[in-house]
């Protein structure tokens, strides 16, 4: 196992490599530039410079004037040693900004996805061993339902209905207009329930897939010989199911586990967009309008190292599942 983590760490930074100057090499071709816009303001002042000079003087402070090769062997260089640069937008250090505006998204992420394994996958096994039951109609109807909302609808649903109507949260943001005058304790509950809804509305537009997921990976599995095999030794439907099928049902499981890892970083575009959450999606979004290089490469970059490293964790899961994987 040890020679293999090390082997796929290794194949994991060529890839890394690779796509980070694909990234680069995007972010260079993007038809506006936060330094174009900057460079247009100042020309159209009285008795400045040129918009011409300008876009030199600027290429040159923030290393634009490189061609692609040289710019993304000199950005590596930095990114080795921690500097990703000023973000052009927010005129503050990439990884400030960033570490502003990751935390709210990890939170929000996190509890919505512990929430969504929590209640899909039981729900999932139930439905599969209930097959064609009400239960199991129930069950698929609702997954379907949660499926096939559209975040904006959803969100704005629950806003008209739980902050317009019945007022029992604010609208959006993410701390109230007394929370200078709270105490440390009220402070963490103004902000809990401020992200109430975001979580719920997470949770609820992402249990659908996993659910139906799970079921049809159980109904597989509850059809396979060994299950018949154990049912025949006459041992109990529940061990059958939570001990024999259930295990084997994790196999598949565990990649979307896996793969999860980057959504926990990466934001909710939408719902924090909505909700008004200062969140790594939003602010990303943001950046990416406002051509703001420096941010967005950093960003991507991230991403791709966490999809990297959630597949790697995959793998060490399938280990842990499937007993046929470690004799391999």
């Amino acid at each position: 196992m040890k020679k293999f983590i090390i082997k796929r760490i290794l194949i994991s930074i060529v890839i890394l490599i690779f796509v980070a100057f694909i990234i680069y090499i995007l972010m260079r071709c993007l038809p506006t530039s936060y330094l174009e816009q900057v460079a247009r303001q100042k020309s159209m002042q009285p008795g400045s410079k040129s918009f011409e000079e300008w876009m030199a003087q600027l290429s040159a402070t923030y290393g634009m004037d490189k061609g692609i090769i040289p710019g993304f062997i000199a950005w590596c260089g930095k990114a080795i040693v921690g500097n990703f640069g000023d973000s052009w937008k927010w005129t503050v250090p990439v990884v400030e900004k960033f570490h502003d505006a990751i935390w709210i998204s990890f939170i929000m992420g996190a509890i919505s996805f512990v929430l969504e394994l929590i209640i899909a996958i039981p729900l999932g096994i139930i439905s599969a061993t209930k097959q064609y039951s009400k239960t199991d109609y129930t069950i698929t109807i609702v997954a379907l339902t949660c499926y096939s909302l559209p975040t904006f609808f959803f969100a704005s649903l629950l806003k008209l209905v739980f902050s317009v109507k019945l007022g029992w949260f604010d609208l959006g943001g993410l701390i109230g207009r007394n929370f200078d005058h709270l105490s440390s304790w009220g402070q963490f509950w103004d902000r809990a329930a401020h992200l109430v809804l975001p979580i719920f509305t997470l949770v609820v537009i992402s249990i659908g897939s996993l659910m139906r997921y799970t079921r049809t990976n159980m109904l597989e599995v509850l059809n396979a010989d060994y299950i018949r095999t154990a049912r025949a030794k006459g041992l109990s439907e529940r061990r059958v199911i939570y001990h024999h099928a259930f295990r084997n049902t994790l196999i598949p499981i565990v990649t979307i586990v896996g793969g999860s890892l980057p959504g926990l970083f990466s934001g909710a575009l939408i719902t924090e967009t909505l909700y008004s959450i200062p969140g790594i999606g939003y602010v990303s979004y943001q950046s990416m309008v406002a051509g703001d290089i420096p941010f967005s490469m950093f960003y991507l970059v991230f991403l791709a190292i966490l999809t990297l490293l959630g597949n790697l964790i995959s793998d060490i899961l399938y280990a842990v599942v499937d007993p046929r994987v470690r004799i391999a």
